[in-house]
């Protein structure tokens, strides 16, 4: 028999060998309630804390923009290029699918607004343009994107862009991505102000961050959203608390809310979490192993046909979370915390940070980078108007002698009504051709005065008769029509 000491010592590792395991595998009744991978691990050490399908395929969607960022890091540290490098917008750049800056083929702007605009506004077109700066063609830096998984081990993964845009090839897991945050602050800790950004303001407009933990929830400095309909609700969190850093992978949610409702929670309970039972022998998250086979698709419980709203990276309220959320092997925190009511109005951390087009803030350089509004339509034969109102115009009295059908230009179907653009558009019932393109609308109007004409009476009375008509017809005083304000000021058009 062992001594009394050893069996406490063999008994003390079984307990903690115990403890591991309750952090890295599933609890029972949450398997079933949640079949989508969550993860917590510490940056320092890269102990797990928690893993709930951690090593599952998935669609990683914007999340992919780290792995852009991180080969930029890799190429600023080679010296290939600086922060102030300036790289232009090329027309693939510019017709990659929102959300997206939207700046015209040519624009230039620096690698580090380039970065900027990608990490906070999410910007596809920006992935696109710093790929091309970086590597000199999509192609040739998707493989550096590859040759950066591999020599980091993440073994799970395979990038077929760099913006995340849905495509079958693009394919990573919640371990994996964990293993490229720790990379991200362990080796370019120069560029952790990056990712902590919660709002960026370009002009006059301010953008904020897609990723609402930032100056909501105590300690989060990071680090990207994503989202596609394949993908649901994606998020790399990072928040630190005292001398812990921690990380929370949260994938497949099915609204904005419920992911960062989810990461507040996990983060919580990380930082609860005591290391004194299981730290020392907590697998780490290199030692996790990647399973095999497809990506799950969460297109139909995301995107599905009986959402009451349409799915987009956005969405940060379109779906309520979970209330009980429960994470595997962490304590519980009591029962009225929650995902929610951990996050709260903190004051901002920093001041939107100012991003520009071109080597130095430009306010013509930034107007010349979007394209041109499109000309506003206007009716066939009608002018542009001020204003949306009708007012009644007097008709001038007919002078003697006139020609009984010289009333035509001033009938009712020629009058318009502006719509709140100040777009011309024809009045109910009218026509917006001047009656002579419509002969059958002026005959009535034209044949009495025409009979009349041959009855020696005074010129002015048949002249009256056909005014009268058309006027009564529209449901207006004989001597008044509706007409539109008149523009004499062009600038109010």
């Amino acid at each position: 028999m062992f001594p009394s000491s050893r069996r406490s010592r063999s008994r003390a590792i079984i307990l903690a060998v115990a403890g591991a395991l309750a952090a890295v595998l599933p609890m029972a009744g949450l398997s079933a309630a949640r079949a989508t991978p969550s993860l917590v691990v510490d940056i320092d050490s890269g102990k797990v804390l928690l893993a709930e399908e951690a090593t599952k395929p998935w669609y990683p969607a914007s999340i992919t923009k780290l792995m852009t960022a991180y080969v930029t890091f890799r190429a600023l540290k080679a010296g290939r290029l600086t922060e102030s490098t300036l790289i232009g917008v090329s027309p693939l750049a510019a017709s990659q699918a929102p959300s997206k800056m939207g700046f015209v083929p040519g624009t230039q702007l620096t690698v580090d607004n380039a970065l900027k605009m990608m990490l906070v506004k999410s910007a596809n077109d920006m992935a696109y343009v710093i790929a091309e700066g970086v590597s000199g063609s999509v192609p040739a830096f998707v493989e550096e994107m590859n040759q950066a998984a591999r020599d980091l081990g993440m073994t799970g993964s395979h990038f077929a862009n760099p913006n995340g845009l849905p495509d079958p090839n693009n394919i990573t897991t919640a371990r994996d991505l964990a293993v490229l945050v720790r990379a991200i602050v362990l080796e370019y800790p120069e560029h952790e102000q990056l990712f902590r950004i919660p709002a960026m303001k370009i002009g006059n407009n301010v953008v904020r961050s897609y990723n609402k933990l930032i100056d909501r929830y105590p300690g989060a400095d990071g680090m990207k959203t994503g989202f596609i309909c394949a993908s649901g609700f994606n998020l790399a969190a990072t928040a630190h608390r005292g001398n812990k850093r921690l990380l929370a992978i949260v994938l497949g949610t099915s609204s904005g809310k419920e992911r960062t409702e989810q990461a507040a929670l996990l983060l919580e309970r990380g930082f609860n979490q005591s290391w004194q039972i299981f730290g020392s022998v907590a697998p780490t998250v290199d030692s996790l192993r990647n399973e095999a086979g497809p990506p799950t698709d969460m297109r139909a419980q995301v995107c599905g046909a009986k959402r009451k709203t349409i799915a987009s990276e956005a969405d940060d309220d379109s779906g309520p979370a979970p209330a009980g959320f429960a994470a595997a092997g962490m304590g519980a925190l009591g029962a009225n915390v929650t995902g929610a009511s951990l996050l709260q109005n903190l004051p901002p951390s920093m001041p939107p940070v100012e991003v520009f087009v071109g080597p130095t803030p430009n306010p013509a350089a930034l107007a010349a980078a979007y394209p041109a509004p499109a000309p506003k339509k206007t009716a066939t034969g009608s002018k542009k108007v001020t204003g949306a109102k009708q007012v009644a115009i007097p008709v001038a009295p007919p002078k003697p002698g006139s020609k009984p059908g010289s009333k035509s230009k001033t009938k009712p179907e020629n009058t318009v009504m502006t719509d709140s653009t100040g777009d011309a558009t024809p009045a109910a019932g009218a026509a917006a051709k001047p009656p002579a393109a419509k002969p059958a609308t002026s005959k009535p109007a034209a044949s009495k005065p025409t009979a009349a004409a041959a009855k020696p009476k005074p010129a002015a009375k048949p002249a009256a008769k056909p005014a009268a008509k058309p006027a009564a017809a529209s449901g207006s005083q004989p001597t008044i029509i509706v007409a539109p304000v008149p523009a004499p000021a062009p600038a109010a058009q």
